[in-house]
């Protein structure tokens, strides 16, 4: 799959191939320009004779040069182009993924995949056009050559070479499989650095900074072991390669003496033939880069087709259904259940549950009793297991997923903010959005007042994640980038948890001013209250179903939640 990559650049490849032959013409051809200076020229004493024929040695060598450089340039062009367009290519596919395809493959390892795997693909490339296509030429043109010059002593590189081929190949296999080992190593280490950085806070706070050094150094020293045990494997074949040639070398050296005894052969001769056996076992010499660096580039051709061959379970339909113009449900949930890929719990069950158009509604219920999983089928970020959702009349499954998602605006619990200013994070959520929108988001997202006070008011720049902004400036930044899509449908998971009562009212209060419908996963009934019916889940199903006096009168769960939070002080502001 990867040498499909290559096909764009068939021409700046075949031009450095072009150069990398003529370079490996000159190099074959040299030997046999130093047999003729020897036996034509310094034998019958004529230095006429060994001036032509080192002019030409010396001619020849300005095209090699001249053909090695231009072929550098065409192979630098085909592997960084090749690198843009796989990193490209492999970067839209994790955009495409669903949710469920993005815990298949850790954060960290598709980091690796993307930077260092790509990387090997690069140098594999160039150096695949500029020397390891060029060591195995020089390999069969030098034996081809020793043959041509004298057949009895080409015997020897004959039997020779096929047994070095093998063995290389046997070194192939075996690297392979312990640098695909590196790769995965290579994975846990940025897997640890990732969550260290992320959570340094938080180490910090618990002293924990030993017992994450002793994780690192535990993770760093694998990593460091299972390199060094695939490198010491590489290294292993340039001892063999060297002995099995300087054989070869010897054993040509005593039969060549005879022959030369015998008249059978002249000393230009055996020089060119020695002489192609050095540039042999120079080109061998590199067969160990060259397993090393295809051994791991394989490995990394693994993991990158892995990720570009993933199928997607959320895929477009095959004919598109537009929603209803005027529905009487916004979002209709039908004998829904569902369960998390590689899950035997249900997060939901049997659920049946109709939102009105233009209807705020509140979702709440205890840790893990469905609120987000519920959520997360609307915009079909997972797939019902069982059962169909619709929204405006029209099962998602049957809707476009770039329209379905257009028309909604989530805001998860995680609240995430991009490395920029407090503008772009809002228009974010508009991308040709007016000074003046951005303005009416952040003021029904009650950060307006906030955002004035800064030195640099919209201007002002956010750090990674936000981390120069308190937990409630997050929230409600992320909440106006939601409010600026005018969306049809609202999603907001327990996203008001770090506000004060006043702030979170006066909020809930701008939110009625939006013609859309508005769902809100949260724990407080203070916030429940303000909403136009609220649905208690329990283990995945509807618990009770109603206005917050209905609630309060009928049901003793929803009784024994806001008595709970009333004594706790959280309804002081209701």
């Amino acid at each position: 799959m990867i040498l499909n990559f290559l096909k764009p650049y068939r021409i700046p490849l075949y031009i450095a191939l072009f150069f990398m032959l003529a370079e490996l013409v000159v190099e074959l051809i040299h030997p046999l320009l130093l047999a003729k200076i020897i036996d034509e020229g310094i034998a019958n004493n004529r230095l006429d004779t060994v001036l032509i024929w080192g002019a030409l040695m010396v001619g020849s060598s300005l095209i090699a040069f001249v053909s090695g450089v231009l072929n550098s340039f065409f192979a630098g062009h085909v592997s960084q182009a090749t690198g843009f367009d796989i990193r490209n290519t492999l970067y839209s596919k994790i955009q495409s993924f669903s949710f469920a395809s993005s815990q298949r493959f850790p954060t960290s390892s598709l980091i690796t995949r993307l930077t260092n795997d790509v990387t090997q693909i690069q140098n594999t490339i160039f150096m695949g056009l500029r020397i390891m296509m060029r060591a195995p030429l020089i390999v069969i043109g030098g034996v081809i050559m020793a043959l041509l010059i004298n057949v009895q002593l080409g015997l020897f590189l004959v039997i020779t070479i096929p047994i070095l081929i093998l063995f290389l190949m046997v070194m192939m296999k075996k690297g392979g499989a312990l640098f695909k080992q590196v790769q995965q190593k290579l994975d846990g280490v940025n897997s640890i650095i990732r969550e260290h950085l992320g959570g340094i806070k938080l180490i910090k706070a618990y002293v924990r900074r030993k017992h994450e050094n002793k994780r690192f150094v535990q993770q760093n020293k694998q990593l460091m072991e299972h390199t060094v045990k695939a490198l010491r494997l590489m290294e292993i074949t340039m001892p063999i390669l060297l002995f099995l040639m300087n054989i070869t070398i010897i054993a040509i050296l005593w039969f060549g003496r005879e022959l030369l005894l015998t008249g059978s052969i002249q000393v230009g001769e055996i020089v060119a033939i020695i002489n192609y056996i050095l540039r042999i076992t120079g080109a061998l010499t590199v067969f160990s880069m060259i397993i090393m660096v295809f051994s791991r580039s394989k490995a990394s051709a693994e993991r990158i087709a892995e990720v570009l061959h993933n199928k997607e379970d959320l895929t477009e339909p095959l004919q598109v259904e537009n929603p209803l113009l005027n529905p009487k449900e916004t979002v209709l949930f039908e004998d829904v259940s569902f369960r998390y890929p590689n899950s035997t719990k249900w997060s939901l069950q049997h659920l049946n549950l109709s939102i009105q158009k233009g209807e705020t509604v509140a979702i709440i219920g205890g840790t893990g009793s469905g609120k987000t999983s519920l959520f997360q089928l609307i915009p079909r970020l997972y797939d019902a297991t069982e059962g169909s959702v619709k929204i405006n009349g029209i099962e998602v499954k049957k809707q476009s997923i770039e329209a379905l998602r257009t028309s909604i605006a989530y805001v998860p619990q995680d609240v995430m903010l991009f490395t920029g200013t407090i503008k772009s994070n809002i228009s974010w959520g508009k991308n040709d959005a007016l000074d003046e929108e951005i303005m009416n988001a952040a003021k029904s997202a009650q950060i307006h007042s906030t955002i004035e006070k800064l030195p640099q008011q919209y201007e002002e720049r956010i750090g990674q994640k936000g981390v120069n902004l308190s937990g409630g400036q997050k929230q409600r930044i992320s909440i106006a980038r939601a409010l600026i899509r005018q969306p049809d449908i609202l999603l907001l998971d327990d996203c008001t948890s770090a506000l004060d009562g006043e702030t979170e009212s006066h909020l809930m209060t701008a939110l009625k001013k939006y013609d859309c419908t508005t769902l809100i996963i949260t724990q407080k009934v203070s916030s429940a209250s303000q909403c136009d019916r609220i649905i208690l889940l329990e283990n995945g199903k509807v618990h009770a179903n109603g206005t917050h006096e209905e609630l309060l009168a009928n049901n003793e769960l929803y009784r024994k939640i806001e008595e709970s939070q009333r004594r706790g002080g959280v309804l002081s502001n209701a």
